[in-house]
């Protein structure tokens, strides 16, 4: 009789592995390091690179150049203060995959790969990677985003989750196989290109804008025309017109200001083409795909991390940190940024729990009370 009763229950779909869920010190580290990443990413990685595009403007105006110093110089400290924080949270996030899981499954591989990650971190600071150092800790790192990813794929059914999680991980890879060819190559002495290495590299940057876009698909709900609720229906009609209304603009601009005013089009493409030295030096985006794409992924990927941080979802806080480190990984610590990222993302995951169950059936009129001593021998 229970046996049927819980069986004609229906399951409900509940988010694990929330924030709030985790130990205080885990809490506390991840805001901090998605706090002074994104502080890293805007002083040090942006604003230090615009500083160097105003050169010509500092002759004329003498606080700029000890204003951007002073800025780069905060930036510089910040990228400390993130390696050692990131360096936390990976062995906490380590400890924890281990103390619930155990040394099982993809641990094996993953647990591993992190640790020589984070001791090639620390050797690489007392000696400088060669060649062949920097392209076993690319290798590793690409192991490592190869199981999270697998695992994440394995727990998130949903389409939405799957295409974002493939073309991340084939974005990023794409990345590190550039990397690890060049250095292989230059390793070995020969002066042939190795196969497929600029096809990746500009592959892999697609993907990932590619993949910012999908971010929204997966995990912005809110914003569907198949709500019931008339007050979302309108705001999700009122955010894809204006959307599409200026992607349409961004990606006909320069033809529309073109045939308006030459010169106007002129100087904005030049202030275009400074914006995209900036955060081709700073996050490694070419720019080579129209510049709209760009900011449609800048765009979803914002609306969705803030809306997930306000849930207090680990996928906010990761999300956040994969994507705030950019395409090139140049540093050993946006490699780790990108690791801590993906395991975050595995962490939030749906389950179907029971709901409450439904009055048995033929039940009595009184129920039995509850014993004074709480039913323990």
């Amino acid at each position: 009789m229970v046996h049927d009763v819980i069986a004609s229950n229906p399951t409900v779909d509940r988010i694990t592995g929330k924030l709030s869920d985790q130990s205080l010190l885990f809490r506390y580290t991840i805001k901090l390091v998605l706090i002074v990443s994104f502080s890293e990413l805007i002083l040090y990685r942006l604003v230090s690179r615009l500083g160097m595009h105003l050169s010509k403007l500092a002759q004329e105006h003498e606080w700029i150049i000890p204003t951007f110093t002073a800025l780069t110089q905060i930036g510089q400290w910040l990228l400390n203060v993130v390696a050692i924080l990131l360096f936390l949270a990976l062995s906490v996030a380590a400890v924890n995959r281990v103390s619930t899981r155990g040394f099982t499954g993809s641990n094996r591989i993953v647990i591993p790969c992190v640790a020589l990650l984070l001791l090639l971190t620390v050797g690489f600071l007392l000696v400088p990677p060669a060649f062949l150092g920097s392209a076993i800790y690319n290798i590793v790192a690409l192991v490592v985003l190869i199981c999270l990813m697998v695992e994440y794929l394995s727990t998130h059914t949903e389409w939405s989750h799957r295409a974002m999680g493939i073309t991340y991980l084939l974005g990023v890879g794409g990345w590190l196989y550039y990397q690890i060819m060049s250095t292989i190559y230059s390793f070995i002495g020969t002066v042939q290109a190795p196969p497929l290495v600029y096809e990746a590299h500009r592959g892999g940057e697609g993907l990932l804008v590619l993949s910012s876009i999908l971010v929204m698909w997966a995990y912005g709900q809110g914003v569907s025309f198949r709500t019931r609720n008339q007050r979302q229906r309108r705001r999700a009609i009122w955010f894809w017109a204006t959307s599409i209304s200026v992607f349409t603009a961004m990606l006909f601009l320069d033809y529309i200001l073109h045939r308006y005013d030459a010169g106007m089009a002129s100087n904005i493409r030049k202030a275009a083409d400074g914006i995209g030295w900036i955060f081709q030096f700073g996050m490694g985006y070419t720019f080579f795909l129209p510049f709209a794409f760009y900011l449609t992924g800048l765009l979803c990927w914002s609306y969705t991390v803030i809306k997930l941080l306000n849930m207090g979802r680990l996928a906010g806080y990761g999300l956040g940190l994969m994507f705030i480190a950019g395409y090139a990984l140049l540093y050993s610590n946006l490699t780790l940024m990108v690791v801590l990222g993906a395991m975050l993302l595995s962490m939030d995951r749906q389950r179907r729990d029971a709901t409450e169950s439904a009055p048995a059936t033929n039940a009595p009129m009184v129920s039995r009370p509850d014993s004074l001593v709480g039913g323990h021998i």
